[in-house]
């Protein structure tokens, strides 16, 4: 492992050297000459790759709306937390700023409900040194991870006061369509309505994950028409058989 200590820094191949970022550092490895793949490790590869992809939809999906500094290890905790879990709902509680979530902020948590809404309940919310109030802020994306797009997204703002009493809020998203609908809560500390700086004061997690409700099949199976053998036109096919003594035939 070597430090980029030039001015251009890269990511990725070039020549027979890779660089990568961490935490924040530019580094350099050597490409090896071969690579070894067992079974094992083609699998682990296979479901890395698949995380890769989903976690850089879901990244895309809010990031025109965020607007807090999200951690430089937010790529490679989003694709740990997609392999591990193994589903798409267990990424509720994830947080894109892992040094504060937004349960710092409220003494009643924030509740989404699967009607795409966010339920704020009434309290009095903390005081917090510097802060005069939260902008609060749920954020709604789905997505279709089959067709690798973002289908919808909507925001909805809110500003509290804190130290006071505030009397709860409903704050409903419209995000219409048949993907994935993950719902994230972003909270920033305000000063006189200025955001704080403060990685401490500025939180965004996902608070609720709603699959798209499953599709009816129709059974299009059409039952067999019965006629009187009289009945038929000429030049239509036809199996004939009899039964209680007269004839009839089953249409083909």
């Amino acid at each position: 492992m070597a430090k980029q200590t030039s001015l251009i820094t890269f990511t990725g191949k070039l020549g027979n050297m890779i660089g990568y970022e961490r935490k924040g550092q530019y580094l350099l490895r050597s490409k090896p000459e071969t690579v070894r793949q067992t079974a094992a490790t083609r699998r682990a590869a296979q479901r890395f790759g698949l995380a890769s992809k989903k976690g850089a939809l879901i990244r895309r999906a809010f990031a025109e709306e965020l607007d807090i500094r999200c951690d430089t290890t937010r790529v490679n905790r989003l694709n740990k937390a997609l392999i591990q879990t193994g589903s798409i709902t267990r990424l509720k509680g994830f947080r894109f700023n892992q040094s504060t979530g937004i349960d710092r902020f409220f003494i009643e948590m924030p509740v989404y409900v699967n009607n795409s809404t966010l339920s704020i309940p009434s309290q009095v919310l903390p005081a917090l040194e510097g802060i005069t109030a939260l902008e609060v802020k749920v954020m709604g994306a789905r997505i279709g991870f089959s067709e690798h797009k973002i289908i919808a997204t909507d925001a909805v703002r809110l500003v509290i006061r804190t130290g006071e009493a505030f009397a709860g809020a409903e704050l409903p998203l419209d995000v219409p369509g048949d993907g994935v609908l993950i719902v994230t809560v972003q909270v920033r500390g305000l000063y006189n309505e200025l955001p704080s700086g403060n990685r401490k004061h500025m939180a965004a997690d996902i608070v609720g994950v709603e699959l798209p409700e499953p599709k009816e099949v129709t059974n299009n199976v059409v039952s067999p028409q019965y006629k009187r053998l009289d009945e038929v036109p000429s030049l239509m096919v036809f199996s004939a058989y009899e039964g209680c003594g007269q004839t009839f035939i089953q249409l083909e």
